[in-house]
């Protein structure tokens, strides 16, 4: 089985619309939605649950009033002013540091674990998709997204699957550490801006780091030309493959507005030749 992991350094280079070309494209595959803050592959794929389960995170400190002598402690030592002069602790402004609950000194400060959110094993038309969804404000997610990368893999050997391909989170924090590490191969999609061409740079870097393979893809390439010979230069100096590039096209967007990926919304569309194209390109590195 073959984890193929689509990155970027930014969000909205099109990397979920490329997931899903690929799940088309594909055969004997499982999905899996790595980027668990704002997942979205959900919107192409139209998943069916058949199985959920609750993710426990960090947990946030609770002072029981009958135990607080009121001496202030815990108040001089939150670095993050989460408790009030009523020694109530603001849940939003808590970091779950739990300092306070190890040094108060009558020990009236619990730590409950809490619910952060959810993860979903699902069938879709494409095949079988583990993804999730994390909490408003919730932390944890590189956690969240190690156990959904954990649990796609389990399905990947139970379905004896040939690929696993995973859409994973955009930048190069913890969330993208967590869905890099051990991966067969790294698709990083980029876009012909500034911002597009740095932030593939770091997370090419992070790639390296971690002695992953990667290639780069270049989604609406022809909107600037001068960018797309900066990415392929730089691609060039490091020995990255650029595998592909995509024009922009109003048919991503008509299809996403449709659920469906382009090769369902219009068979006969242009751009649907150069992504089987791009698919058989990665295929071949992998």
């Amino acid at each position: 089985m073959k984890e193929l992991v689509i990155i970027s350094g930014k969000g909205g280079t099109g990397k979920t619309s490329i997931t899903a070309a690929f799940a088309c494209l594909a055969q004997n595959g499982v999905l899996c939605d790595a980027d668990v803050d704002a997942a979205d592959l959900h919107l192409l794929t139209a998943p069916e649950i058949r199985h959920r389960a609750d993710f426990t995170g960090g947990g946030v400190a609770v002072i029981d009033p009958g135990l607080c002598t009121e001496c202030g402690q815990c108040i001089d030592l939150c670095r993050f002013d989460a408790i009030g002069p009523d020694f109530i602790v603001d849940e939003i402004d808590c970091e779950g540091c739990g300092v306070c609950v190890d040094l108060c000194p009558v020990e009236a400060i619990d730590f409950p674990t809490k619910t952060c959110g959810q993860w979903f094993i699902s069938d879709t038309r494409f095949g079988p998709m583990v993804h999730a969804r994390l909490g408003i404000a919730e932390e944890n997610s590189g956690k969240l997204v190690t156990l959904v990368r954990q649990k796609a893999k389990q399905l990947a050997q139970e379905k004896q699957a040939d690929w696993l391909i995973t859409d994973g989170p955009p930048g190069v924090g913890c969330p993208v550490i967590a869905s890099v590490g051990g991966a067969s191969a790294l698709l990083v999609v980029t876009e012909p801006t500034t911002s597009g061409r740095h932030d593939m740079e770091r997370v090419l870097d992070l790639a390296a780091h971690f002695k992953v393979p990667a290639m780069v893809c270049i989604n609406k390439f022809d909107l600037n030309l001068d960018q797309v010979a900066a990415i392929e230069q730089h691609c060039q100096e490091r020995g990255t493959p650029v595998v592909g590039k995509v024009p922009f096209d109003v048919v991503f967007t008509r299809a996403m507005v449709q659920g469906q990926t382009p090769f369902e919304y219009r068979s006969d569309a242009d751009v649907n030749r150069i992504l089987k194209q791009l698919w058989e390109n990665v295929s071949a590195r992998v």
